[in-house]
């Protein structure tokens, strides 16, 4: 396919690599030949470059394969997963959790993604339920508007929450951004 082809998320090879389209411009110079404007993110080392095509340059799409599976639970270097279908385990190293360690329940429900049966990590879904397990009311901000304390919850996660939030309460917490979005 031509890289004007393109769209925002989709994945792609660029000379071998594998990268995601993060934001893309088709432009078209007064002077000169149209040409896209592409930022660009690498899938295994996680690296974001910008960079310009000609509009008739060539590249593969890259079809990744997500599967459905439970978090089972880690060893500190070791992630571990079962396929609900297929009872089947799987191994995920640290690295390739990432922060998203902060985020993993054990039962919760992960997608895995594949290329051509390389693991490449983990996408969680935007919004997860989580439980305060302390609070550090030391920490209350002075603000007029709408006060907020340091919370821990049960993967360790730290994060500010409203001051009315208490020890044992279930929150919903966004896994994008890392704050607080409701009580559950």
């Amino acid at each position: 396919m031509e890289i004007s082809e393109v769209k925002k998320g989709m994945h792609v090879l660029i000379d071998g690599e594998l990268y995601q389209i993060v934001d893309f411009l088709h432009v078209k110079p007064g002077k000169g030949a149209a040409f896209m404007n592409t930022k660009i993110k690498n899938v295994r080392t996680g690296s974001t470059l910008e960079k310009n095509f000609n509009t008739n340059y060539k590249v593969d799409e890259a079809h990744i394969t997500r599967r459905n599976m439970q978090y089972l639970y880690n060893d500190g270097s070791t992630y571990y997963f079962m396929d609900n279908q297929t009872y089947e385990q799987l191994e995920l190293p640290a690295e390739k959790i990432g922060d998203n360690k902060d985020y993993l329940i054990e039962n919760n429900s992960v997608d895995i993604a594949t290329f051509n049966g390389e693991l490449l990590g983990i996408s969680l879904p935007d919004k997860i339920e989580m439980t305060v397990v302390s609070i550090d009311p030391s920490t209350l901000s002075s603000t007029a508007t709408k006060p907020t304390k340091e919370a821990v919850l049960e993967t360790g996660l730290k994060l500010r929450v409203p001051a009315f939030i208490n020890e044992g309460e279930k929150i919903i917490v966004t896994t994008v951004d890392g704050k607080y979005y409701s009580r559950a």
